[in-house]
Formats: C-alpha cells, structure tokens, sequence
C-alpha cells in the first residue's frame, strides 16, 4: 500500500472538507446580511402563452416568460428559501469530505483490513446514501416555495435535485463495508485456530 499517497490524500481531503465548511459558513452569513435582490429561475411557464400578465407579488418582476423571478425586497423567509437551494450541498460535500478523510486517517493509523476501517466506510456509504436525497429534497422544497412566494399560482410543486446515482455509490460503500466486516472477522477467526 502506498501510504504516501494515502497520506496526501487524506491531507488535500481534509483541507478541501474546511474550505467547503467556510464556504458553507461565509456563504450563510453574508447572504443573510445581503440586503439585495432574491431572484429565482423557473421553467413552470416556460411553455405557457399567458394572455394576461403573470399574477406575481408586489415588488416582484418577472423576465422573459416568467423564467425568472426577482423580488427587489425579499422577506427573510424568502433569504432563507433562497439560502436553501444553495447551502444544503454545500453542507453535504463538507461532511462527505470530512468522514473520507477520517476514513484515509484510520486506513493509515491501523491499516486497510480492519474493523474500523470497514465501520467509517460503512457510516460514509449510509451518510452518501441517506445525505443525497435528503439535500435534494431540502434544495427542492426551498426552490419550490421561493417560486410560490413570488408568483402564488397553483403549480409544478417541489421536486428532488442533484444526481441520485451517488445513492447507488453509497449503497455500494455501505455493501463493501459489510463486506470487509465480515472479512476481518473471518481472519479474526482463522488466527485464533492457528
């Protein structure tokens, strides 16, 4: 095993898992401090002919065919919905980084084979797996209301973002953790009878 390698990886993983982390921090706090405009794209009326104009909210304009939305002076609900659809996969890749680097840390410290190797690929593979929806579904819900905040039409309702084939990777991990479980323990076994 090259452990140089491993050793540079899990330090560029861990520092790429902080930025993401700052990121995420100074992107919540200056876009609630923002005292700007809130605008939203939607494709809901993107094929619609609307004989009259689009019924939005007070202060809000509609450009194009009503693809996007602005609210000259959002609300803090709709800051917040509009952090939603931003933050929630940057909170999942700086958490997804830091249980990988922690994962390359334990393959160093005690080596590739062993039980605490198998449970932190375990818990990232459940983390990847349970993480990826629930941060579409919170981008989707958050992009869903801000759009009805603006424009309270009866319309497309929230939907799931981001690649759902990351699921199938975290199903994977979550196997292969099992897997080398079940291998050290089988080893375990086999070293006692010698």
């Amino acid at each position: 095993m090259n452990t140089r390698f491993t050793r540079i990886l899990a330090s560029v993983t861990f520092a790429l898992a902080i930025l993401s982390g700052l990121a995420f921090a100074g992107k919540a706090v200056t876009h609630m401090l923002d005292d700007g405009a809130v605008c939203v794209e939607t494709s809901f009326w993107q094929n619609a002919s609307l004989a009259d104009p689009l019924p939005v909210v007070h202060g809000v304009e509609a450009s194009g065919s009503a693809e996007r939305l602005c609210q000259k002076s959002p609300s803090t609900g709709q800051r917040a919905a509009d952090l939603g659809g931003q933050l929630p996969w940057l909170l999942f890749g700086a958490l997804a980084l830091l249980l990988f680097s922690r994962l390359l840390d334990c393959v160093l410290l005690r080596g590739p084979f062993t039980d605490a190797v198998a449970q932190r690929l375990t818990r990232l593979g459940w983390f990847v797996t349970l993480g990826v929806p629930l941060a579409g579904l919170v981008v989707g819900w958050s992009h869903a209301w801000l759009v009805s905040s603006m424009a309270p039409i009866v319309g497309a309702g929230p939907t799931v973002s981001g690649s759902m084939g990351l699921v199938l990777a975290g199903l994977a991990a979550v196997i292969m953790g099992k897997v080398m479980r079940e291998g050290v323990r089988m080893r375990e076994d086999l070293e006692g009878t010698i």
